[in-house]
């Protein structure tokens, strides 16, 4: 089972059936999978990535947590980490819905993740795959300490590769 962490204003926790109906209106909004290599999806195939998100928890321990916001209970997004087989390294991610773009929500429970992969995992290095023009994302990934690594197509999209290594290992 994946692990639940905390932030200040953030409890990030594993997806669960009940996320569906938030998280299948994000994944339907154009702007907010503008960058996530798909189109907008409609309610089963919402249901078809939550499963794969849970999946992937299963199979690695870790995955892709909802973000929820501790003041209110709302479902924000999902962040957490991601390495499918052929992934050019373990990353830390995110996808927040468009009410919660501003906030700075994304690097708080990216760094949440950031500090659990530094504690936890052993591994060279953490990663982050950005869409070459997204720009939030880019800034997002450098807060946490990433820097630009190199352009890299992933899933015949431009990206681009930021990351940093672990913690006494750069």
């Amino acid at each position: 089972m994946p692990p639940t962490l905390e932030t200040e204003r953030l409890l990030l926790r594993p997806l669960v059936e009940d996320d569906l109906d938030a998280y299948s209106a994000m994944m339907a909004d154009a702007e907010v999978v503008e960058f996530l290599g798909t189109t907008p999806v409609d309610r089963a195939d919402a249901w078809r990535h939550l499963a794969l998100l849970v999946g992937h928890g299963v199979l690695r321990g870790w995955t892709n947590n909802a973000v929820i916001a501790k003041a209110t209970g709302r479902f924000l997004g999902r962040c957490g980490l991601w390495q499918p087989e052929g992934w050019p390294g373990l990353e830390v991610g995110w996808a927040l819905d468009r009410h919660a773009w501003g906030h700075g929500y994304a690097t708080e429970a990216a760094a949440a993740w950031r500090d659990w992969a530094f504690a936890h995992l052993d591994a060279d290095e953490l990663i982050s795959v950005v869409h070459r023009d997204n720009v939030r994302s880019a800034r997002v990934a450098e807060r946490i300490g990433h820097r630009r690594l190199r352009d890299i197509e992933l899933r015949g999209h431009p990206c681009v590769l930021y990351g940093q290594p672990f913690p006494g290992r750069g």
